[in-house]
C-alpha cells in the first residue's frame, strides 16, 4: 500500500516537473557563477582529472570560478601553469579546495575528504558501490550534501555518457593489457595476442557486451584474434553484433557453453556491467582451475565486485597475481592507464554539465529543467536517492522527484 501511494506522488510530481515554472525560475536564478573545486586525487593510484585546462577555460569565461589544488592534473601531463594560464585559482591545500560550492573528483570522496565538506554542497564524483558500507553513505548524508555519481549519470536520449566514454577507454584498454600480459617480459607464456600467417589465433572471450566488451572486442578482432562474446541479453549480443559488423560467436550465458571456451581460451575479459552497482559473479573458481596455463583474465568490473569468483582488487603499481596457474588482472581503474584521454573524457561531460548549472543557479533548479540528470543523483540535500543503493545497503530511500517539487 505504501509502495503504491509513494508511486503514485512519484507521478504526480513528475507530472508537475512538466509544467511551466517560468516565475520560480526567475525568482531564483543567480547571475554569480559557481565555484567549482578540483581535488587531487589520493586514491588507488588515480592519474584522471576531471576537468582539463581547455575546460577550465571555458568555465571561466562564462562567469565561474575554478579552485584547483596544486598538482592535480600533474599525472595527467597537465601542469599547474596550464590551468593557472586557463584562469583557474591554484590552491595549495586540500582543506581550501573543499570550500568551494561544486567538488568535482574521479574517485568518491575518501573519509577524511567527506570530513572537509562542509555541508549543503554538491559532490560530483564516482560511487564505486560494491566496496562501500552504509557508514559511508550516511556519512555523506548527515553533511547534507548532494551527490552525483558517474555511473548513474544519464543524458537525454538515455545513454550514460561518462559510462560509455570511459567504457570505450577500458575495452580498448583491456585489449592492450592482455598483449602485455601474455609476453614472456611480463611473466606470460609468450604469445603474441592475434595472429600471423601459419599459427592458429589467440582465443579471447569477453563476458558482457555492453560499451566495453564491444571496444574489447573491436581491439581483438583488430589485431587478428578469434572472439567470443557471452552476455545474460540477447538484445545486447545483437546489438554488438550489428554495431561490429563482422559475425562472430555469441551466446547467452550458458555455464556449459561458457566454461568449455574459457577452458580453450588465452583471454578473458569481464566486463558484465550492472546498473545496481553488483556485478554478477559468472566463473567459478574451479572453471578458473581449468583454463590454461599462464592465460590471462582482465576483470575491468572488479569495481562492482567482478566476474569471476577468484577475482581481487589489485593496483596499478602491483596490477597482476597468479591463482591457479591464470593470471589475474583486476585494477578498478583500467582507464587510467590513458590518464590524458581519460581526463578529455570526463570533461568533456562535466564541462557542459557544469555550466547548464550555473545557469540554472541552484542545483535544484538544474534538476529541474533537467529530468534525465537526476538518474545521476544519489543523494539529495542529505536524503538517499537511489533506490539501488538503498535496496543494497538497507537504508530508506526517497523518491527525488517528490523532493524537488516538495522545495519548488
Amino acid at each position: 500500500m505504501e509502495d503504491t501511494l509513494k508511486s503514485g506522488f512519484s507521478d504526480l510530481a513528475r507530472q508537475a516537473s512538466l509544467q511551466p515554472k517560468e516565475a520560480l525560475l526567475e525568482k531564483h536564478k543567480s547571475n554569480k557563477g559557481l565555484i567549482i573545486g578540483v581535488p587531487k586525487e589520493t586514491t588507488l593510484q588515480e592519474h584522471r582529472v576531471a576537468l582539463t585546462p581547455s575546460s577550465v577555460n571555458h568555465l571561466v569565461n562564462n562567469g565561474n570560478e575554478v579552485w584547483l589544488e596544486t598538482g592535480a592534473g600533474k599525472a595527467a601531463k597537465f601542469p599547474d601553469n596550464d590551468y593557472s594560464e586557463a584562469g583557474a585559482k591554484i590552491c595549495y591545500s586540500t582543506e581550501e579546495v573543499f570550500k568551494a560550492q561544486v567538488i568535482v573528483k574521479v574517485e568518491p570522496p575518501t573519509e577524511s575528504e567527506i570530513r572537509l565538506l562542509n555541508g549543503q554542497q554538491l559532490l560530483i564524483s564516482a560511487i564505486q558501490l560494491a566496496n562501500k558500507s552504509d557508514s559511508y553513505i550516511r556519512s555523506l548524508m548527515e553533511k547534507k550534501i548532494t551527490a552525483i555519481a558517474f555511473e548513474y549519470l544519464k543524458s537525454e536520449d538515455g545513454i550514460y555518457p561518462i559510462v560509455r566514454s570511459i567504457s570505450e577507454i577500458a575495452g580498448t584498454t583491456s585489449i592492450s593489457v592482455a598483449a602485455e600480459l601474455l609476453t614472456t617480459n611480463n611473466g606470460g607464456k609468450g604469445e603474441m595476442l592475434g595472429g600471423v600467417t601459419g599459427i592458429p589465433p589467440t582465443e579471447v572471450v569477453i563476458i558482457g557486451a555492453d560499451t566495453v566488451g564491444e571496444y574489447a572486442a573491436r581491439a581483438a578482432l583488430g589485431v587478428g584474434a578469434t572472439v567470443k562474446v557471452f552476455d545474460n541479453s540477447h538484445e545486447k549480443l545483437r546489438r554488438l553484433q550489428n554495431n561490429l559488423g563482422v559475425k562472430l560467436f555469441t551466446s547467452l550465458l550458458h555455464p556449459k557453453i561458457l566454461n568449455k571456451a574459457l577452458g580453450n581460451a588465452d583471454v578473458a575479459i569481464g566486463c558484465l556491467w550492472n546498473e545496481e552497482g553488483r556485478s554478477l559473479t559468472v566463473v567459478s573458481e574451479e572453471t578458473v582451475a581449468h583454463m590454461k596455463p599462464l592465460s590471462v583474465i582482465v576483470d575491468i568490473c572488479i569495481d562492482q565486485g567482478g566476474c569471476f569468483e577468484t577475482s581481487e582488487l589489485t593496483t596499478h603499481a602491483q596490477p597482476t597475481f597468479i591463482k591457479h596457474d591464470v593470471i589475474h588482472y583486476c585494477v578498478p581503474n583500467i582507464a587510467s592507464r590513458a590518464s590524458r584521454t581519460a581526463s578529455y573524457a570526463l570533461s568533456n561531460v562535466l564541462a557542459p554539465l557544469l555550466l547548464d548549472l550555473s545557469e540554472a543557479g541552484t542545483i535544484q533548479n538544474y534538476l529541474w529543467e533537467n529530468p534525465s540528470a537526476r538518474n545521476g543523483v544519489y543523494i539529495y540535500k542529505g536524503n538517499l536517492t537511489n533506490k539501488h543503493i538503498g535496496r543494497r545497503l538497507n537504508i530508506y530511500n526517497k523518491d527525488i522527484d517528490l523532493l524537488i517539487a516538495a522545495h519548488a
